[in-house]
């Protein structure tokens, strides 16, 4: 059958870079190989979740592309999909587990646990509960149920090994005698992440898990859980933690952490996931830069590497800069609209009338911008009439009546050209130099100064055929006064 995957979020956060790179190895996984990709949201820490919290995961999963074929929104054969709504599933099977006499009630109080926790730790010994409720009598068990004693259920961990094969690691063995009777269902009927995360997988029908290798150390307690409710075990993948460039787990000490972060610092969501994909994962070859189906057509789980990768962000700058060079100009523009708005340069007519001048003008712009953002103010030379001056240019490149009085002649020059085509224009700007016996530099960073605002600029020559002759000729005879 088609693999069914999941994503299984807890909204007591927003969506993470490690989170979104287990997202996108599911989603992969499922493309790939014509499968389904679920999305279910785990919110039994109910104190902790909220629905701030799950709309800032569905936005940032869809920013990303990361589409459900089962979840939130979209619904499907094993709705719902939401935890809260599905605790008389985990309690159903809670009871058939007790049933079963794959596990018992415990009345054991929270305080005389940890008294005995803290005991065995003064003690210098490790501690593990000592099934003081599988001792109980029948009488006992009757007496605590008609005083109604708060009881949670505790899995009976069998004596012998749990072994698994990860699709990443191998074999995997655990003795089960270091597993306690780990608790199932608490108290107050809200069940433990092991009993919750089993019973859905086994009803939505996953077959493979591939999540965080923080998780290998839940997986034996949950193949257990498997077993006892005679379901077929899935598959295991874990794949490795994302790292800071200091090589320790990645957090906001490194920087922005939250997915949605990226979006607002204007990355493309398609550099986001070809850098992501990239983490702990890799293609074979040398390429580098890959689109959305790319990596689906080349992505296998033989792929993970079982070391930790390291989040670069200088490399996403790149691979961001990468993908804006890669993107169509109509759909950059469209990318950018709101930002030019804000700046007050937007013109309906860029999409238009004045499309095919904006396309050349993004074209000189674009292998220069890292982020989205980057675009606004190169843009303002070009879409506004006004020019902007950095104080240290105009004093490094402008200052000195002799500097004015060649860019004086210069507009001269160049309002007597036919045209601003780059080549013929270089040719005119030297010469004159050469006549007026200065460096061809003076007049370069000056006209650069005097058209842009800035020292820095892409090729002058292109700059100035693209902010045509009228406003180059005004510009320049208005620097030759400052």
């Amino acid at each position: 059958m088609p693999p069914r995957v999941r994503f299984a979020p807890s909204p007591t956060g927003y969506l993470h870079v490690g989170g979104a790179r287990t997202a996108l190895f599911n989603w992969l996984y499922a493309k790939r190989h014509g499968g389904i990709f679920v999305l279910r949201i785990e919110d039994t820490d109910i104190e902790r979740s909220s629905t701030d919290m799950v709309t800032g995961i569905l936005t940032s999963l869809t920013w990303l592309g990361l589409t459900w074929d089962e979840g939130p929104g979209v619904g499907g054969p094993h709705a719902p999909y939401f935890q809260t709504e599905r605790l008389d599933k985990y309690r159903a099977a809670a009871d058939a587990l007790v049933a079963s006499g794959h596990a018992y009630y415990c009345y054991c109080k929270p305080d005389d646990l940890k008294a005995k926790r803290e005991a065995a730790e003064a003690a210098g010994s490790a501690w593990s509960y000592d099934r003081t409720c599988t001792r109980l009598s029948t009488e006992e068990i009757a007496s605590r149920e008609t005083a109604g004693h708060p009881r949670a259920v505790r899995f009976f961990v069998p004596e012998g090994v749990t072994t698994f094969t990860d699709l990443v690691r191998g074999r995997i063995e655990f003795a089960r005698q270091n597993i306690d009777d780990f608790v199932i269902l608490r108290s107050d009927g809200v069940p433990t992440y092991h009993l919750s995360v089993v019973v859905d997988d086994v009803e939505m029908e996953i077959t493979q898990v591939v999540r965080g290798d923080d998780h290998i150390s839940n997986t034996p307690k949950q193949v257990l859980l498997y077993e006892a409710l005679d379901a077929p075990v899935p598959e295991f993948a874990h794949v490795p933690l994302i790292l800071g460039p200091d090589k320790k787990r990645l957090s906001k000490r490194h920087g922005a952490t939250a997915v949605g972060e990226y979006e607002t610092r204007g990355y493309l969501p398609e550099a986001m996931i070809n850098f992501l994909a990239l983490l702990g994962w890799s293609p074979g070859g040398n390429q580098e830069v890959f689109s959305r189906e790319e990596l689906i057509e080349r992505f296998t789980l033989d792929g993970i590497s079982g070391g930790n990768a390291v989040f670069n962000p200088d490399k996403l700058d790149w691979f961001n800069q990468q993908h804006i060079v890669r993107l169509a100009n109509d759909d950059l523009l469209h990318r950018i609209q709101t930002d030019l708005r804000l700046a007050g340069l937007w013109r309906d007519t860029l999409l238009n009338a004045e499309f095919a001048w904006a396309s050349r003008v993004l074209d000189l712009l674009k292998p220069r911008a890292r982020k989205l953002a980057d675009l606004t103010a190169p843009l303002r030379t070009f879409l506004a009439d006004e020019v902007v001056f950095d104080e240290a240019a105009v004093a490094k490149h402008l200052a000195g009546p002799e500097v004015r009085d060649h860019l004086h002649a210069w507009a001269e020059v160049v309002s007597g050209l036919p045209s601003l085509e780059p080549v013929a224009t270089e040719a005119a700007l030297r010469a004159l130099a050469e006549a007026r016996g200065i460096k061809p530099g003076v007049l370069i960073h000056g006209t650069r100064v005097a058209v842009t605002g800035q020292a820095v600029s892409p090729g002058i020559f292109d700059v100035l055929e693209l902010v045509g002759k009228d406003r180059v000729v005004q510009r320049l005879r208005a620097a030759s006064t400052i």
